[in-house]
């Protein structure tokens, strides 16, 4: 189904069990010929429930609330127009956290949590100002604050809508950070004018403008382009944070980029023929892929 199509669904659901929940989610997907439909409901409830992927099939005796049932036909509505399972049910589950998304930011993924732990493993007394550059959800910045105890937590984007989804995520988990979050708003560092960093972390857009007819449908057709995207083989937006990091590092400041595994060696070079920089290391993600280049300030 198309995203502009609008699927019929029943405005009500069998209220009773989460078992009810599931078998009525799942004639609803199967209604508009979603493929696995049981699966798809599994996830959406156990989504909408904020509970492990198999834990409404293991309680269906549960009891389901009205607004639990609203919720999930909102999510299987948004679902069978095709979209990702986050923005369907408006969240996503992200190290520790669970964020608040739509499609004005990029699905947090599991790489980008490996980037955040080889971070942390870095981390020492010394380093207490840090920015996550191009920050979407807050992902990288959030759990940052919330796992360590740093001075201050910059996060910058070039999208104000992406800056109000992830302040609204640091306001609603204010309670449980333990370091202070601050947003600004504007391209890359020049948000930061003036700042000097211990560290740098970003996810920047990697993917080239003749790479988006093959990536698959949810992402091409929902997430936002801004925060894909990036001209000169992809390479573009990382040329200018590897140019300008060094005028925010401190000596030894770590600079940590997630990269295309396909570019890994290009941005490790990158980084290295800069005399800035020393001890460039390209990291592996968990599937073996070189997906993290690391290097500190000269």
């Amino acid at each position: 189904m198309s995203k502009s199509s609008t699927p019929y669904f029943p405005t009500t659901l069998p209220i009773g069990t989460v078992g009810d929940l599931l078998e009525g989610c799942t004639a609803m997907l199967e209604a508009e010929g979603v493929a696995e439909a049981q699966r798809e409901a599994r996830e959406i409830v156990a989504a909408v429930l904020d509970v492990p992927k198999f834990w409404a099939a293991a309680n269906a005796v549960a009891d389901a609330s009205p607004d639990v049932a609203r919720a999930v036909i909102r999510a299987a509505m948004n679902r069978a127009l095709g979209a990702p399972l986050a923005y369907a049910v408006g969240r996503a589950s992200f190290r520790h956290l669970t964020l608040e998304v739509d499609d004005r930011v990029l699905i947090p993924r599991v790489e980008t949590e490996v980037l955040v732990e080889r971070v942390l493993e870095r981390c020492n007394p010394g380093m207490r100002r840090i920015a996550d550059i191009g920050t979407g959800s807050g992902a990288i910045a959030l759990s940052l604050a919330f796992e360590h105890e740093f001075e201050r937590v910059f996060a910058t984007d070039i999208s104000i809508d992406a800056i109000q989804v992830a302040a609204a995520n640091a306001s609603s988990l204010a309670k449980v950070l333990k370091s202070p979050v601050e947003f600004r708003h504007g391209s890359l560092l020049a948000p930061l004018r003036g700042e000097m960093l211990h560290a740098l972390v970003c996810n920047p857009p990697y993917v080239t403008f003749a790479e988006l007819p093959d990536l698959p449908r949810d992402v091409r057709d929902w997430e936002p382009s801004l925060a894909l995207l990036s001209a000169q083989d992809g390479l573009s937006v990382t040329r200018k944070l590897v140019h300008q990091a060094p005028h925010h590092l401190t000596s030894g400041g770590l600079l940590a980029i997630e990269v295309d595994a396909r570019r890994a060696g290009s941005v490790a070079e990158m980084v290295a023929v800069d005399d800035r920089f020393v001890e460039v290391e390209v990291l592996l993600d968990l599937a073996g892929r070189e997906r993290f280049v690391f290097a500190r300030r000269a």
